[in-house]
């Protein structure tokens, strides 16, 4: 019997809007109906009057009059001495409330803008300090190529000017030295060539006008061909050139190969002048999906910790005075490095000092 409607059906919800949030007008209703049902009731029971039993019409005039008189007087009462004041104190109360949360969203929108403010400051201080410590170590460096500079294209002009004045002196026609002193000079002044024209060359890579010749070449035949003419220098300190196992085939790459070449034989000439004596200069490739990885390893004295992040810095020197001693311009690893980034690849090098070196690179694999 009770399978019709639910409770939660749709059809209720006017009545709990009406239990939940009764308005005076509802509860004036609900009173005035009470009151009325009373009246008549009681008028029932008592049959006080004669003239009201059993006439319907006057039981209808007391309940509409009970009904009306109750209604007013009840609605009146709540709305004016109720109601008003309890939406006063609710006007009040949410007036205060909302006097609350807007000072409190004031306050979070403050310190919200403060917050905000303070981490700009702190990011602007920061980037004006990193500026401030890359624009010292920029003028550091600029001082340090300056000087560099200066003293490498001073030793070879001073040994030249030495030279020239010792044969205006007189020494011009004395035969056991003026062929020596005129060698001596050419040698000075064929350094002093390549420093200009490594430089020349930097310049070049580091501005982007110097044009790659890019093309497909075996780099194994390549270093092939780099051993080969630097044989004789290996000798004389019986080092052997050899390569790493599974690496003595052909591998192409794509690239220019002059400058290649170049980068080869500055890396296996260094190995040869910094490796021990009876020691060894092993070459091996790799495969590295779209590159291959070219390693250069030698036996020699390694570079120590501190001077390995600075090594392909222009005239940076480990050991001043042996490398100096040992020649070249000090410029051949810049070079390298220049050269390598304008194929837009890496180059890397990793020592134990006391144990060897070994210089990594890649470069694009041929298709």
């Amino acid at each position: 019997m009770f399978s019709g409607t639910r409770l939660t059906d749709n059809s209720y919800r006017p009545y709990f809007r009406f239990v939940k949030n009764p308005t005076p007008r509802t509860l004036a209703l609900i009173a005035a109906l009470i009151a009325s049902l009373i009246v008549i009731f009681a008028e029932w029971l008592t049959n006080i009057s004669a003239i009201f039993q059993k006439n319907w019409i006057s039981m209808l005039v007391v309940f509409t009059v009970t009904f009306i008189s109750v209604f007013v007087i009840f609605y009146y009462l709540l709305e004016i001495f109720i109601y008003r004041k309890i939406k006063l104190i609710y006007k009040t109360i949410s007036s205060n409330k909302d006097s609350k949360i807007r000072a409190k969203e004031k306050a979070d929108l403050n310190e919200d803008v403060v917050n905000e403010v303070s981490r700009e400051v702190k990011n602007w201080e920061q980037n004006r300090t990193d500026e401030i410590a890359e624009l010292k170590k920029l003028e550091t460096f600029r001082k340090e190529f300056l000087g560099n500079v200066s003293h490498e294209l001073k030793t070879p002009i001073f040994n030249i000017q030495g030279y020239i004045h010792t044969l205006l002196d007189g020494a011009m026609h004395d035969e056991e030295v003026n062929v020596q002193y005129l060698q001596r000079a050419a040698r000075s002044a064929e350094r002093l060539g390549l420093i200009v024209e490594d430089l020349e060359a930097i310049s070049k890579l580091e501005s982007g006008e110097l044009i790659l010749d890019q093309r497909t070449f075996d780099i194994n035949e390549l270093v092939k061909d780099v051993y080969d003419s630097s044989e004789l220098k290996a000798k004389e300190k019986y080092i052997s050139l050899t390569f790493k196992k599974g690496s003595d085939r052909p591998i192409y790459v794509y690239g220019d190969k002059e400058r290649i070449r170049q980068v080869i034989v500055n890396l296996v000439v260094n190995s040869i002048k910094y490796g021990r004596e009876r020691g060894n200069t092993t070459t091996g490739f790799y495969d590295m999906d779209e590159n291959v990885l070219v390693e250069i390893t030698d036996s020699g004295i390694g570079i120590e910790p501190s001077h390995l992040p600075r090594v392909f810095e222009r005239f940076y020197r480990v050991d001043k005075s042996r490398s100096r001693e040992a020649g070249g311009t000090g410029l051949g690893l810049a070079i390298v490095k220049h050269i390598i980034e304008a194929h837009k690849q890496t180059i890397n090098v990793r020592s134990s000092y006391g144990v060897g070196t070994t210089f990594t690179f890649t470069l694009r694999k041929a298709k």
